[in-house]
């Protein structure tokens, strides 16, 4: 394989840049198989839950297309929670910047904001704020992450529900990560 002569990025030639561009760009068609992949190996749970942090997923994922949700979102439903492995602490902000330049700004908003949205059910059990959202009551996507918290995210840990299977969004996650980036348009 050819590589670069370079060994500080000041001393790239142009050549250089667009054989790499190219390479770059073979690796950006491949981020669908890889997010897929990973999703797949989510069979592990945190301790103390009943179900798998796929489960759990799979089963947002299928109720926000139950819920007649678009494409963008039941992809988003299904990779919300991707940062909990490598970002616990800002899982939801992980999980928005994987999907921010494939989907919409709202898309994006709740992705990100779902963790503190998701407070609303335990945090006053653990003498935290369960309102932590309220602060964001004027912003015009409130309702939507209020609504993809209560109907999808927090309803989804139930080890009886019948969900769909990684490959039947297999489809869904290739098509929006297929799409021309947003800050391209």
């Amino acid at each position: 394989m050819k590589t670069v002569n370079f060994t500080e990025m000041k001393d790239g030639t142009k050549e250089e840049y667009l054989m790499l561009d190219k390479h770059e760009q073979n690796y950006i068609n491949g981020t669908a198989d890889r997010i897929l992949k990973f999703m797949g190996g989510l069979n592990a749970t945190l301790e103390g839950y009943k179900i798998t942090r796929l489960e759990h997923s799979l089963q947002t994922a299928t109720r926000a297309f139950k819920d007649k949700a678009n494409e963008e979102m039941v992809v988003a439903a299904l990779l919300h929670d991707i940062g909990d492995e490598l970002a616990p602490l800002n899982h939801s902000e992980y999980a928005a910047s994987v999907l921010k330049p494939y989907v919409s700004n709202k898309t994006h908003w709740i992705v990100e904001k779902h963790g503190e949205f998701q407070m609303y059910y335990y945090a006053h059990h653990l003498g935290k704020n369960k309102n932590q959202r309220d602060k964001y009551k004027d912003h015009p996507y409130y309702q939507d992450a209020l609504n993809f918290c209560e109907k999808w995210d927090q309803a989804s840990f139930d080890p009886d529900y019948k969900n769909m299977s990684l490959e039947d969004f297999t489809p869904m996650v290739k098509k929006i990560f297929s799409r021309k980036p947003y800050s391209l348009l």
